[in-house]
């Protein structure tokens, strides 16, 4: 891994000891300015965890989760449009997001690491994974599908995903958060209100930014290529991507294991308490793995 855990600390501003809190910087990828949050581990020698969100998601959301993994060095970041990251000038493709992300981490000193998508963050997940094989040591992809080709959800709930107005209305997204997210928001659809409290709305260019990033994409025809151990998570009651494409994707990737959890879409913010061991133990089990030590060079896109 290229720079140390103590230079990065330095650079984010970090004290040694218990307690490590989240530290943000921003970083500029040749044009495009990006917000990144860093949570430092106590651990030593181990691989950073690249956390990737869902469409329109930023820092926050993932923050809970994130603080149940003291003992890894977790990154997230805010894609382009998205929380504080700036609005792209041009819009990008899944390709264009997986150079974006690797110039990301070049800026940042990190070598390799181990990555965890989201729903949307789970194709830009795996696309960087194949694009960028010898920066990625272990895959989680959760709540995600192949794409295009996937087996599409309920029409309500993707109609609804459509609009970044959602993040705008809290009523609105109370009133239909069972029928978008599924799980416990079925039964307490107030826990959106507090799920929402944690969301920076995402410019409406940036939202629209990301549907075009994944419009027309797939894996589907190079899932097989994929050779890195893959955790596949899926959620028994999720309306946006039903639990079938797991089985998908585990079919398709040499190296995978599928897991299903009863809980809707968010299972990492609403049930960490179930996700956040089964990750641990897919993360422990070659934590000694020395991480690639060499830099790949990465053309920014324009």
């Amino acid at each position: 891994m290229v720079g140390n855990l103590q230079s990065r600390r330095r650079q984010f501003g970090v004290a040694f000891g218990k307690g490590l809190t989240m530290k943000i910087r921003m970083v500029d990828v040749g044009k495009q300015r990006i917000r990144v949050a860093v949570w430092p581990s106590d651990r030593q020698g181990g691989t950073p965890l690249l956390l990737i969100n869902g469409i329109g998601g930023s820092i926050e959301v993932l923050r809970p989760f994130a603080e149940q993994l003291p003992d890894t060095e977790v990154i997230a970041f805010d894609a382009p449009g998205t929380g504080a990251s700036a609005t792209p000038v041009m819009p990008l493709r899944m390709g264009g997001f997986a150079k974006l992300v690797a110039g990301m981490l070049t800026q940042l000193g990190y070598g390799q690491v181990d990555v965890l998508g989201v729903s949307w963050g789970g194709a830009l997940a795996q696309q960087f994974a194949h694009s960028f094989p010898g920066r990625c040591r272990r895959l989680i992809l959760a709540a995600t599908s192949t794409g295009m080709f996937a087996v599409p959800g309920d029409l309500r709930a993707l109609w609804k995903l459509m609009s970044s107005s959602r993040f705008n209305d809290a009523e609105s997204i109370v009133k239909h958060a069972g029928t978008i997210y599924g799980g416990v928001f079925r039964k307490n659809p107030e826990y959106a209100r507090q799920h929402m409290s944690e969301i920076v709305p995402p410019h409406t260019l940036g939202y629209l930014g990301q549907m075009y990033a994944i419009w027309g994409w797939t894996s589907v025809h190079w899932l097989f290529t994929v050779k890195q151990p893959t955790l596949i998570m899926v959620g028994s009651d999720d309306p946006l991507v039903p639990a079938v494409n797991g089985k998908i994707m585990k079919a398709l990737i040499p190296n995978a294991e599928l897991v299903e959890l009863d809980c809707g879409h968010l299972f990492l913010v609403t049930q960490a308490e179930m996700a956040v061991p089964i990750i641990r133990r897919f993360l422990d089990e070659h934590r000694g793995t020395a991480a690639q030590p060499a830099l790949l060079p990465v053309a920014y896109p324009r």
